[in-house]
């Protein structure tokens, strides 16, 4: 099995409610071993739009990390998302954050998250899940990173 961290952000519709669902359709394939508290946040990049609700689960799965990938981005769909521009509003994003302590990069997918450690919203309700995991770039865990964003 493979020890995975996700982060779920939605700021269109019913936000709870696209969440929920979004968790309830990632348990078909993902074991949820933990879930963060919600924390609404202000949107960056474009800041006219309403305040997101965020959130971090972790879990295990068999799925390698480009299944995954694949199964997150048709989760998005099941869940509503349409892409209406950069940073712009949605119904629900999924990241996968951490996958074991996997280094990939490519066009489509960066594992871990590129920016995470720059983000509150993200630091925050990992924070909740597993404060002493080590990311495996910077060599700190979850702690560390977050005491340094302060």
């Amino acid at each position: 099995m493979n020890k995975i961290f996700l982060g779920l952000g939605s700021n269109v519709g019913d936000r709870l409610t696209n969440l929920n669902r979004a968790i309830k359709i990632l348990s078909d394939k993902i074991q949820i071993l933990k879930v963060s508290k919600i924390y609404e946040t202000k949107p960056i990049g474009v800041e006219n739009q309403p305040d997101f609700l965020n959130m971090a689960v972790m879990g295990q799965t068999e799925l390698d990390h480009l299944s995954l990938f694949e199964f997150v981005k048709n989760v998005e769909k099941q869940v509503g998302r349409v892409y209406r521009y950069r940073w712009g509003p949605r119904e629900i994003d999924i990241d996968i954050l951490f996958y074991n302590d996997l280094i990939y990069k490519s066009k489509a997918l960066e594992i871990p998250h590129p920016r995470l450690h720059e983000r509150d919203f993200v630091l925050k309700p990992l924070m909740d899940l597993d404060p002493d995991f080590i990311h495996p770039v910077f060599k700190k865990s979850i702690r560390e990173l977050y005491e340094e964003l302060k």
